[in-house]
């Protein structure tokens, strides 16, 4: 915010609600508060929604913002084809700063307009996984030079510990244990630490690749010219080994989905899953427990005891 700005939400402090100062004012309390970087993205785009859609309907100030507007706004979000998923990222948005607002003018006679407005429902969709077949294609792809060791180590690791692909580019060689397979993930989502582990296929396809390399870097996994891997280099990985392996490129977050309904089909418990996957809470798990419900109905449609009487 320049200096300009800083005068403008002074004076807004001051004597009125001006709502565009008020949302660069809470962005930079989200930056103070040291989030990261894809959080303080998250609310700067959602954010950026609501105040466009209030500039179209003339409205300004905080205050004008009423239940109906709000209302009107999500109806507007699903009618330009916005997901359920992303129109309640929209909401908790608002409701966040509406709420951040509140308890930092502390406004006397007004009354939060987002406690009349209930949430919108999100549809629980099914995610497909990676498909475990094409991923050994892959694997089979990689020859016994570095390169093909570090991508068939760095495929069994996605798949062994479920971790996001900004957080495999992320981790150093001090953060991983190859004797006992624990990793440290640093700073992952909400920038909280936590542990994963490897189990004795990944480990030794790791020491085969590491056994390769020759160079001073820190980083677990490196580029051939020694620099660390980034996330778009990662990306290109599974494309160019997809393609020689003539199957479908898979997402690079579809590693994690098959090891989270792999871990919940052989028995995980849902908490122990929750903390290797680093979620703040239970909600999202219940996107992969849904998928393995239909798991456990099409079980019982094949092997019902009555229909196999």
């Amino acid at each position: 915010m320049n200096e300009s700005a800083v005068k403008q939400g002074t004076i807004a402090y001051l004597q009125d609600d001006y709502l565009l100062i008020w949302a660069d004012a809470f962005l930079i309390d989200r930056k103070a508060q040291n989030m990261s970087k894809g959080t303080l993205e998250f609310y700067r785009k959602k954010l950026k929604y609501f105040t466009d859609y209030c500039d179209t309907q003339a409205v300004k100030q905080i205050t004008q913002i009423t239940p109906t507007l709000l209302r009107e706004f999500l109806l507007d979000l699903e009618n330009k084809g916005h997901n359920s998923g992303g129109i309640h990222a929209v909401y908790r948005t608002i409701k966040t700063f509406l709420r951040w607002w509140e308890n930092e003018v502390e406004p006397d006679d007004w009354k939060n307009p987002i406690k009349k407005v209930k949430p919108p429902k999100v549809n629980i969709e099914l995610l497909e996984p990676a498909n475990i077949d094409d991923v050994y294609k892959m694997i089979d792809s990689c020859k016994d030079n570095i390169t093909g060791k570090r991508d068939k180590a760095l495929m069994l690791f996605l798949l062994d510990t479920g971790v996001r692909a900004s957080e495999v580019t992320s981790i150093s060689l001090e953060d991983i244990n190859l004797i006992t397979g624990e990793v440290i993930i640093k700073l992952g989502k909400g920038k909280k630490d936590r542990q994963v582990y490897l189990g004795s296929k990944t480990r030794k396809a790791l020491r085969a690749y590491m056994k390769l390399r020759s160079d001073s870097s820190n980083n677990l996994w490196i580029r051939d010219d020694g620099e660390r891997l980034t996330y778009w280099g990662l990306k290109m990985i599974m494309k160019r080994r997809s393609k020689q392996a003539k199957v479908k490129t898979p997402q690079l977050h579809a590693f994690r989905r098959w090891f989270a309904l792999t871990c919940l089909r052989t028995g995980m418990n849902v908490y122990s899953l929750q903390e290797l996957m680093g979620h703040a809470d239970l909600q999202v798990l219940r996107r992969y427990l849904k998928q393995t419900n239909q798991d456990i109905r099409e079980a019982h449609q094949r092997a019902s005891p009555v229909d196999n009487i």
